[in-house]
Parts: C-alpha cells; sequence; structure tokens
C-alpha cells in the first residue's frame, strides 16, 4: 500500500526536517539550507535553495496558507520567507540568542512559535514580525511543538522528558513528565476526536522519545476546567530512540521514525503497525504526510528525503466523507477545500480555488452565477460537476447526527457499541473487537498497553441499556 515513488538526494548533509503545504514540500539540512519542491513531479523551485542561515536548520514549517514559510537554526534566529518567490520577509532573532530547535505556525496564522536549546519559547505575531510573548520550560532544551487545531493552546516537548501545555497568552496550563530520557517530537492531530454542549474538547496527541516508545495521548480542553492530559497508550515497534512522528490528516495513522533507521505507520484507533518502511540507510529524523493527500515524506541523516504514496481511496477519499461531520464546513481552511477537490477528483481546480481564496464558507456559497463570472469556469459539464459535488456536501451537512458521547465509543474502532464488554484492564469494548484484538495474539490493554491479567470479557448490560436509551432520544 505504500510506494516509494521518489528520492530526494539535493542535501550535502543530514536531512533534519520536512514540512508539506498543499502544493510543496520543504526540506531543511545540516548543510545551512532550506530546499523547497513542487509536489507536481518534485521539481526543485527556482528559487530554492534558500540561503540566509549562518548555521545549520533545524526545523522548517509552511504557514496554514502555504504563502508563508519558516526555518529555523544553530545561529539563534527563526527566518521567515516568501513561499512563492523566495523572499526574506524577517529574521526573527531568538532574545537569548540560543540555538533555535523548533518552530511552528498556529492554525490561524496569528502566531509562531520559536523554541530554542536554552529552554526559551516566544510567541510572534505573525502580522508585526515582533515578538508577542516569551517564556521557558522548567528544565532542558525545547525540541518539540505542536498547536491544537484550533488555536487556543500549544504544547511543547524538553529534553528533559517534559510535555507542556500553553495558552496563546504563553501561561503553563499543564505539565507532564512524557519520556524519562527526554522528548523528541509531538504532534497534534487536526481532526478533534469529539465535543459536546457543556464545552469539552478532546485532540489526540502522539509524542516519541529517547526510551524507544511512541506514546498517544488524549488532551481535554474544557473553558471552565481548563487542560488536562490523558495517557492513551504506547505504540511499540521500535528499537532505538524515536526522532520523529506525525499524523496523517484525518488522525487515522501515525507515522514515527528512528534512530533503528525504520519508518513505521501505525492505525491509531487500533495501535497496529501498518507498514514498516526501511529503506533509509542512516537515522530516520523526520516524517511528515501531506495534508489529505496520500503522499508521506521521510528524512534521514542519509542527506536524502524519500517520497511515499497511499491508496488514494483510502487515505483520502474514504475518510474525507467521515471527515465531513467531525469539522464544520465552515471552518475550512483552503487548504481543506483543496483536499476535498482532491478527493472529489476535481484537482485541476485547486488552483483557481486558491488563487480566488476559497475556504469553507466560501465554497458552499459558490453558484453557478459565480463560477461563471467570478471563477470563469466555461464549461458547462464541469461547472454542473462542481455544483454537484457541493450540493452533496451541503447534504451531508444537513444529514450529519450530533456527536456521540466518548464512552459509548469502543476505544478500538472508535464506532458507537453494539455488544459492550468490560475486559480485565476495566475498560468497555465492542465484544467483536475486542475478541478480534485477543485472537490476534495480543494480550495487552488496548488503552493502557499494560499486559491482561485475564482474557475474559463481562458483559456491560448497563452501559448497553445507556446506548440504547441515547439512540431512543435520537430517533423522536
Amino acid at each position: 500500500m505504500a510506494t516509494l515513488i521518489h528520492t530526494l538526494a539535493d542535501h550535502s548533509d543530514d536531512v533534519n526536517y520536512c514540512a508539506f503545504s498543499s502544493s510543496c514540500l520543504a526540506t531543511c539540512s545540516l548543510d545551512k539550507t532550506i530546499r523547497v519542491y513542487s509536489l507536481n513531479k518534485f521539481t526543485e523551485l527556482p528559487y530554492s535553495p534558500l540561503k540566509g542561515h549562518t548555521y545549520a536548520v533545524h526545523c522548517c514549517c509552511f504557514s496554514p496558507s502555504g504563502h508563508v514559510l519558516a526555518s529555523c537554526s544553530t545561529d539563534g534566529t527563526t527566518m521567515v520567507w516568501d513561499a512563492r518567490d523566495g523572499r526574506t520577509l524577517a529574521v526573527l532573532e531568538q532574545p537569548s540568542g540560543s540555538p533555535v530547535r523548533v518552530c511552528r505556525f498556529s492554525p490561524e496564522s496569528t502566531y509562531l512559535v520559536s523554541g530554542a536549546a536554552d529552554g526559551s519559547v516566544v510567541l510572534w505575531n505573525v502580522q508585526s514580525l515582533k515578538l508577542y510573548r516569551s517564556g521557558n520550560v522548567k528544565d532542558g532544551s525545547l525540541v518539540a511543538c505542536a498547536f491544537s487545531p484550533n488555536g487556543n493552546f500549544f504544547v511543547t516537548g524538553s529534553s528533559c522528558g517534559d510535555l507542556t501545555i500553553w495558552d496563546d497568552k504563553m501561561r503553563c496550563l499543564y505539565n507532564e513528565k512524557a519520556h524519562d530520557l527526554g522528548v523528541t517530537c509531538c504532534d497534534i492531530s487536526s481532526q478533534p476526536i469529539s465535543g459536546d454542549e457543556h464545552g469539552f474538547r478532546y485532540f489526540q496527541m502522539a509524542s516519541c522519545g529517547q526510551d524507544n516508545q511512541v506514546k498517544l495521548w488524549l488532551i481535554l480542553f474544557a473553558d471552565f476546567l481548563g487542560v488536562e492530559l490523558k495517557y492513551k497508550c504506547t505504540l511499540n515497534g521500535h528499537s532505538a530512540p524515536v526522532l520523529a512522528c506525525a499524523f496523517s490528516y484525518d488522525g487515522q495513522m501515525l507515522v514515527s521514525g528512528s534512530v533503528d533507521k525504520c519508518v513505521l505507520i501505525y492505525e491509531t484507533s487500533t495501535g497496529n503497525t501498518l507498514h514498516t518502511l526501511s529503506q533509509h540507510t542512516r537515522y530516520v529524523t523526520t516524517c511528515a504526510f501531506a495534508p489529505c493527500s496520500p503522499l508521506l515524506a521521510t528524512g534521514s541523516m542519509d542527506k536524502t528525503v524519500n517520497i511515499w504514496q497511499f491508496d488514494l481511496k483510502q487515505l483520502c477519499a474514504g475518510n474525507t466523507v467521515e471527515n465531513e461531520s467531525k469539522v464544520t464546513v465552515e471552518n475550512w481552511s483552503e487548504d481543506d477545500v483543496s483536499a476535498w477537490l482532491r478527493a472529489q477528483d476535481l484537482a485541476d481546480f485547486v488552483g483557481l480555488f486558491k488563487m480566488n481564496n476559497i475556504d469553507g464558507k466560501e465554497l458552499l456559497n459558490l453558484t453557478k452565477e459565480s463560477l461563471t463570472n467570478e471563477l470563469k469556469i466555461e464549461s458547462l459539464g464541469l461547472r454542473s460537476k462542481v455544483l454537484q459535488k457541493i450540493e452533496e456536501l451541503r447534504m451531508k451537512m444537513i444529514s450529519v447526527s450530533v456527536t456521540v458521547p466518548d464512552e459509548f465509543l469502543c476505544p478500538i474502532t472508535r464506532e458507537l457499541m453494539k455488544d459492550p464488554v468490560i475486559a480485565a484492564d476495566g475498560y468497555s469494548y465492542e465484544k467483536e473487537a475486542m475478541e478480534n484484538w485477543i485472537c490476534n495474539k495480543r494480550r495487552s490493554s488496548p488503552m493502557t498497553n499494560l499486559p491482561l491479567p485475564s482474557l475474559m470479557l463481562t458483559p456491560n448490560r448497563t452501559l448497553k441499556m445507556a446506548i440504547s436509551r441515547w439512540l431512543e432520544t435520537q430517533q423522536k
């Protein structure tokens, strides 16, 4: 299912990081450069490589629109570039002058975070390109960072093993010792798991570390309760420190890269390893999924970046319909619209829609007249096809049911349970899913990854009755 389709070998030293926008791939290296490639045949853009840093470049990232690229370096700076022509927009100096190890844009491009080796964290205002707030982690170097999809908070990881949750005012909300030997990377899925009328929002987060482990977490965010980080499970498979992890766009897959030279791809709902990719000849330092595109990039100390392609129907088309019920279409970004177009076999319109800044709200408001007069789509057949897909999207929005309470969902399948059973770990699961889990010679808990003291499954009649009553209320 994962096929190696291209290898980039332009860097002259270790590849430290790679990042996708909807149309480009950026890579950075110990060779002090950032290279930018078009996803069309993976040709390097005319302005690439970007040269401006005086020492190794540790991280690079695109803004949500893909129009701006940031990079950070041992030279103590975070540089901001125009991703359309390669112009330098700003050179942001870390106040302490410490080597900058990680940088990230917030989902709305309001802020840019830079984290440094001395533990300093800086929030930069993207519009003014001025320092907004700064802080410090308790101990160690700051080496990892990820924003929540709604931009209300971000998580940092340190070389001392701590995960720290901050709000957008740089207030520390929560701190957790996650990896004994140090965190190396973290990522938050762009799709929230659930939410309800009480203000609860659950986000799935992954972290990895020098302890050879990849851990999954649930972040509970509620306006009146604050933030809580809950351990979910540990994904095993690597035999050496894990240096990178990243979610797929829909949150259903997670990729990790390790000192053991392997790339593992997991199914997040079950913890199953779907693929083991072992083409790199040295440590795997970075991995990234393209936004709802069947592409994965992995970079290594072997100076190469491998591009992998997945089955488009499984990764994109098959999951887009499910995701439409999780994220309100009105809140889609331009990149979300681009992903939807690709999934509907309308990829030829991606450039046109981005040029006209069509986001989710604009998409739903498109009419035959606007397609003709504003977007200049002359073909009647193509206009009809676009309108038909938009109408299907509107109908799906109308038919989306209310959010199922999280306690009614099986932790393995993330589907509403029909025949819940209680396992020896105290958690409830769909009977068939748990039986399959056990039949596949797993003797550990899907939730805690600890050994199960017993394989006995007890019917949870109380939960089954509660689900039945809830279903009856939804049918009235």
